[in-house]
């Protein structure tokens, strides 16, 4: 399953699941180089970052918001 990051707030991290139900992971559990937007995957207990994931995520985002403005 993919974790989308939402949002930080103080040590916590936001996640939204597939599901698009929202979980909390604490921020010390997360890769250091972890931003908001970044897809998260848990991998027998380790949260790792899905690189490929995220750059297709932003991809499709920017290429919506370059069609809201054409």
């Amino acid at each position: 399953m993919h974790y989308i990051i939402d949002r930080f707030e103080e040590t916590l991290a936001i996640c939204e699941t597939e599901d698009r139900d929202t979980i909390t992971v604490p921020r010390t559990d997360l890769p250091a180089s972890t931003k908001e937007g970044d897809v998260l995957v848990l991998q027998d207990g380790i949260w790792e970052l899905d690189t490929e994931a995220t750059d297709e995520r932003r991809r499709k985002i920017r290429k919506k918001m370059m069609d809201l403005f054409e």
